[in-house]
């Protein structure tokens, strides 16, 4: 019973303002029965949330929220709890080093259901910005918008 539920797509708008991206990666994610449930419907957040490595180096996200599912008994999860992502050894062992050396975070972009069902989440190691990094990218998408405004009226 595969459903091609490529509507699911889950936002971090901030993280492109918050911070530079320097690499992405697609990982998967460990998830309860009720929690594929809760996005499959859409109802989930990672607005707030980011990347953390354990004792082990494995990684996890922190803050993420899913929330509970509405036809669940009492076997429901908890809304806000850690969930381990899934990467290789690899990549686990670069963006560990990375964090470490260079001081760098793991913002996750986007949460999304591929073709098979599967839960994905898209991470990206980042450099956060300064203020005045900040600035420039408000004054570019202003200079955009402006730019496209006045195209249209010719």
């Amino acid at each position: 019973m595969k459903k091609n539920n490529n509507s699911v797509n889950i936002l971090n708008k901030k993280a492109k303002f918050e911070y530079e991206i320097l690499d992405i990666y697609t990982a998967g994610i460990v998830l309860r029965g009720t929690e594929i449930k809760s996005i499959r419907e859409g109802k989930a957040s990672i607005a707030e949330s980011f990347c953390e490595f354990n004792d082990r180096g494995e990684l996890f996200v922190i803050n993420m929220t899913i929330q509970e599912y509405s036809h669940a008994t009492y076997f429901n999860h908890a809304p806000k709890s850690e969930r381990k992502l899934l990467l290789n050894k690899k990549e686990l062992k670069k963006l560990e080093k990375e964090v470490n050396i260079k001081g760098l975070t793991i913002v996750p972009l986007k949460v999304f259901i591929t073709e098979n069902g599967y839960a994905k989440v898209r991470v990206a190691l980042a450099k956060g910005k300064k203020i005045h990094d900040k600035r420039e990218t408000i004054k570019d998408r202003d200079n955009k918008r402006e730019l496209a405004r006045v195209k249209k009226n010719f």
